[in-house]
């Protein structure tokens, strides 16, 4: 199995779990006398089933993403490197946006505002990070494409 069928595996059980958890609730109380639309046992021992799959599944991918090189460095680093590039990209836009919502005055004796930074640098370095983010993302789904899970 490839890590990007792995991966697609995970966000399928986490799916699967949420909708168990859903199921769970909704058949956790019933009328008196009335009986519950699905067994809550039996949901439970399918929720079992379903974390204990996820857990041997995550396992195996991150043994995978640790032991898997792409130009240098672990697959785990690059990850932990877009998910910082992420971050700060969020940042970055948000930055951008609020510098660039500058008051508009009626009259002369408003208060100005004006912004504190460059919103064209600010924007410029936001594009840059979108950029590396982009072309990082690209080498990790390659490589998620080609790995073969542990």
């Amino acid at each position: 199995m490839k890590l990007a069928e792995a991966l697609q595996e995970r966000a399928d059980l986490n799916h699967r779990i949420q909708q168990l958890q859903q199921r769970l609730n909704s058949n956790a109380i019933v009328q008196e006398g009335e009986q519950p639309a699905e067994d809550p046992a039996g949901l439970l021992a399918e929720l079992d089933g379903c974390v204990g799959n996820l857990e041997r599944l995550i396992t195996r991918i991150n043994l995978t993403n640790c032991q898997t090189q792409v130009g240098g460095e672990s697959l785990t680093a690059h990850l932990a490197r877009r998910d910082a590039l992420k971050l700060k990209l969020s940042v970055y836009r948000d930055l951008a946006y609020n510098a660039s919502q500058l008051a508009r005055r009626a009259t002369r004796t408003e208060i100005k505002v004006l912004s504190s930074v460059s919103v064209k640098d600010v924007q410029k370095q936001a594009d840059d990070l979108a950029k590396e983010l982009r072309l990082l993302d690209n080498s990790i789904q390659a490589a998620n494409w080609t790995t073969e899970l542990i």
